[in-house]
């Protein structure tokens, strides 16, 4: 059946024809990066996502890419974005609901940081739209994810360059996540042809310039880029939205001689008061650049209308609010019906509404700010058509009080609205080109941008591997993501314990988490050195809530802080003043887990077991295996993999487990089945709990036992295998590397098809096995390191398997033995004891194994690239979630031990 075509299919949507320029972005039959140049107001969402939703959803285009990336620059205002793409979605019954059939159906998630933030990172092979600012996007594409747990960050980097289509928005807005944005496209260019599925990047904003794009590694593509800009020429220019007027004056009200805003608040007060309600009520938009002038000009409002009868409503909008509070402002006040002839309302807001906020102002009156931040504030009155009365405010800032932005561009922006009476769409675009032709240099000063720092290909390279070093501190990407003033952490309270840390189980939600900026944080937590309220960081090494350090308080930390040390009041937001003890917001993690939250609990921990914990059954490593094995390869070929990837995630499947069978794993089931050493997986009830469930061997990993078990599986049935000894065979010969090789009692015969499947293997398909089944958790990947558990080597212990000898890694010692245990194969398939060896964990070659661990994974990453192999470790990850989580029927190899 023919697809109707794009206007009749958007107007079915919308009840309005779309734009010329929308039905010109959805035409595109060829996906590729672009440039997006269109005035605020005239639907840069809904073209973009009509654009995506047309051609992967209706014409189901399979070039398409299946997930669509709206990257906001603002913190407060993704939630509205969120409610306005399931509105749409849901209009033409596209839209899922989490418990239903996902096929066909279009996912849509919001990363907002707090507990079990989302589970979209479970679906790879569905749509999704998936919203954030540019700190949640950026951070998880930097394999840094801000608010998520370390685990997951692999299986989010995946799949934000992988199948994706990144539209970022009010780019002018992004300062130094812009410059990332380029650089991460093309370092997604750059791996391309060893990937699977594409990725693209659109750029949009009404004051777009593409020389903003030229970074180091992107600037061989801006030109192109420029040529193509979507934009709407000056004949395409008619209609009530061009027809607006928005005449323009500047008051000068200098801080100097207004330190406490009275004068801007009382001029503010005159000008509603003077206004005329149109059809779209009497609506007044105060802009402040500062989140205190914002909080000041709102408290001198509020005493102010307090004592005049039928004062017009006052509402304060910023970023250091808690999801709780701002989830009732886009249904009360920032949405189109909102502003119906009867509103009379005072918004005050700081720069949070330049994009994605649909309200219109009958007067605006904005601080002045760089030129790019006025337009966008312009845009927020009359926005439906009409008129609108602007007034922007210079208080004649020196360059100490110019922040958040620089003296320069202020001025820059002074005179360019000199020579303006009217700011609309028509008169600003009339007024840039003139500059284009007649004062270029003005022009450039309106559009500076000189991101202090460049993401390159080395650093990125560096942000592979997520392994914490022996203090648990990772590398900084928040100067990649916001400039220095610009970036937070996220705050919570709640009603703590006397001289109790929090629960492991307590983990925010988004509606508690408020962003304060780290340098407002740590003045208000300490003094010096020395914490000045209760409050906890969650600490991925121990598992557990510890008492904050003065250096724990850096960009995307997540801090809870008792409620009675104040720091909130719901009117204002976040108030360091404020000694009230905050109100709690409810959390549901009093609730039973669900199998996502069991995987973000397992996740947020080094040594945690969740995802080992069932409702009421045990399992097998064999039987448990096997069903991951079958998950995987299923969701490979649907993926339309090539047959050698399907087998690579089918046998690391298989053997993803074999770990399990340590004694370490063994014993923190404290109720098993009796003579079975090779349970992956048992009842809630049966398992320790608290730091030490593994006996003296805290932090032992089981993925790495499983590792080292393929090790010493294929060194057994041939050490001079192509991925072992093999291409050294030389230098064994001239005695420059001594081997160990396996006794003769102890090698495997290759005619057994047991055996025989693993040595056919080549090194780079062996090497790919090992590295899936070592990462499979997220906790263990490119590189091998001891953390300060493995350091702590004395700790007695009453089992003997369990004694430590020499220093362990990650709770392995060298010469550990897993017993003989069944394998997923044929009915009575069995695989024998083998030992676990460290070698690959040196540096340079081992005389048992060849290759170290690093140099294996570093010519995986050349092989693959690093977007194409980290999905295809998410792949395996969705499997082992999806086997935990479809338990049905009795583990066939337990019937004995069950009667």
């Amino acid at each position: 059946m023919q697809p109707p075509s794009y206007p009749q299919w958007f107007c079915q949507r919308t009840g309005f024809t779309p734009h010329p320029w929308q039905t010109q972005l959805a035409a595109g039959t060829r996906l590729s990066d672009r440039l997006i140049r269109i005035p605020t107001g005239f639907g840069k969402t809904q073209g973009v996502l009509g654009a995506w939703a047309y051609n992967r959803l209706v014409r189901r285009d399979s070039s398409w890419p299946r997930r669509l990336v709206l990257c906001l620059p603002m913190r407060v205002l993704v939630e509205q974005t969120e409610a306005s793409v399931r509105s749409w979605l849901a209009s033409d019954e596209l839209l899922w609901q989490p418990g239903t059939p996902h096929r066909g159906k279009v996912g849509v998630h919001c990363l907002m940081g707090g507990r079990c933030a989302d589970d979209w990172h479970l679906y790879p092979e569905h749509e999704a739209v998936l919203i954030g600012t540019q700190d949640m996007l950026l951070s998880r594409a930097l394999n840094r994810g801000y608010g998520c747990a370390r685990g997951r960050w692999p299986m989010e980097y995946a799949q934000l360059h992988h199948d994706a289509l990144w539209v970022l928005d009010e780019v002018q807005l992004m300062g130094v996540g812009l410059a990332t944005s380029c650089q991460l496209q093309a370092f997604r260019k750059r791996f391309y042809d060893r990937g699977f599925r594409p990725a693209a990047s659109w750029w949009m904003s009404a004051t777009l310039q593409p020389s903003w794009l030229a970074t180091l590694d992107h600037r061989p593509a801006v030109e192109q880029l420029a040529e193509d800009c979507l934009r709407i020429p000056a004949a395409a220019r008619k209609g009530a939205l061009w027809a607006v007027e928005k005449p323009c004056s500047v008051a000068e009200i200098p801080q100097a001689k207004d330190k406490k805003l009275q004068t801007w608040g009382a001029q503010l007060l005159a000008l509603h008061n003077e206004s005329q309600a149109g059809p779209h009520g009497r609506v007044t938009l105060a802009i402040a650049n500062t989140v205190d002038r914002a909080v000041a000009l709102y408290k001198y409002l509020h005493k102010q209308l307090t004592k005049a009868k039928g004062a017009p409503e006052l509402r304060l909008v910023h970023s250091r609010f808690r999801g709780h509070e701002r989830a009732s402002w886009r249904t009360s006040f920032l949405n189109r019906d909102a502003c119906s002839p009867t509103a009379d309302r005072i918004v005050v807001a700081t720069q949070v509404v330049e994009a994605g906020v649909d309200m219109s102002a009958t007067t605006l009156v904005t601080e002045l700010a760089p030129w790019s931040s006025l337009v966008q504030r312009f845009g927020r009155a009359a926005r439906y058509g009409g008129s609108a009365k602007i007034v922007v405010v210079d208080r004649k800032l020196d360059a100490k009080s110019s922040a958040p932005y620089e003296a320069p561009e202020l001025a820059a922006a002074r005179r360019a609205l000199d020579k303006l009476t009217d700011v609309s769409p028509r008169s600003l675009e009339a007024f840039e080109e003139r500059l284009e032709s007649d004062e270029p240099e003005l022009l450039a000063e309106l559009y500076l941008y000189a991101p202090d720092h460049i993401l390159t290909p080395e650093e990125y390279d560096d942000l592979f591997d997520t392994g914490p070093d022996l203090t648990g501190a990772d590398i900084d990407i928040s100067r990649f993501i916001r400039e220095g003033d610009e970036r937070d952490v996220l705050v919570f309270w709640d009603t703590l314990a006397a001289e109790q840390p929090p629960p492991i189980t307590r983990q925010p939600s988004r509606n508690e988490l408020c962003r304060v900026p780290v340098k407002q944080a740590k003045a208000w937590l300490f003094q010096g050195s020395k914490r000045l309220h209760r409050a906890y960081c969650w600490d991925y090494l121990e598992g557990a809530w510890v008492p904050l350090q003065s250096d724990h308080v850096y960009p995307g930390q997540t801090i809870l802080v008792d409620a009675t040390a104040g720091g909130y009041n719901p009117t204002v937001g976040f108030d360091s003043k404020s000694k009230k003890t905050v109100s709690v917001v409810d959390s549901d993690s009093d609730n039973a887990p669900t199998l996502n939250e069991l995987a973000d609990r397992s996740d947020r921990s080094q040594g945690d077991e969740g995802l080992s914990e069932t409702d009421d059954g045990f399992r097998t490593i064999a039987t448990h295996g096997a069903e991951v094995a079958a998950y995987a390869r299923e969701l490979a070929a649907g993926l339309d993999l090539p047959t050698t990837l399907c087998d690579a995630l089918d046998m690391a499947g298989r053997a993803h487990d074999l770990g399990k069978a340590h004694p370490a794993f063994q014993h923190a089931i404290k109720d098993g089945l009796d003579n079975r050493v090779d349970l992956a997986k048992a009842p809630n009830p049966s398992w320790r709990r608290g730091a030490n469930i593994f006996g003296p061997r805290r932090g032992f990993r089981h993925e790495l036992a499983s590792t080292l078990a393929l090790f010493e599986w294929l060194h057994r049935i041939d050490p001079h295998h192509p991925a072992l000894l093999g291409p050294h065979r030389q230098l064994v010969e001239l005695d420059v590397l001594a081997p160990t090789l396996p006794a003769p009692e102890e090698r495997l015969p290759t005619t057994e098809p047991l055996h025989s499947e693993l040595a056919q293997l080549d090194a780079a398909a062996f090497n790919l096995v090992a590295y899936l089944v070592c990462c499979h958790h997220g906790k263990v990947r490119a590189t091998w390191q001891a953390t300060p558990h493995d350091l702590d080597t004395h700790r007695p212990t009453s089992h003997p398997q369990l004694a430590i000898e020499g220093v362990p890694l990650r709770g392995i010692c060298e010469g550990d033995r897993l017993p003989e245990i069944d394998y997923s194969g044929p009915p009575g398939t069995r695989l024998p004891s083998l030992q676990l060896h460290l070698d690959p964990a040196t540096t340079g070659l081992s005389g048992r194994y060849g290759q170290s661990w690093t140099e294996r994974t570093l010519a995986l990453r050349s092989q693959y690239g690093p977007h194409a192999l980290a999905y295809l470790e998410t792949l395996l990850r969705v499997a082992d979630i999806r086997a935990s989580a479809q338990i049905r029927t009795a583990d066939p190899l337990l019937a004995e031990a069950l009667r």
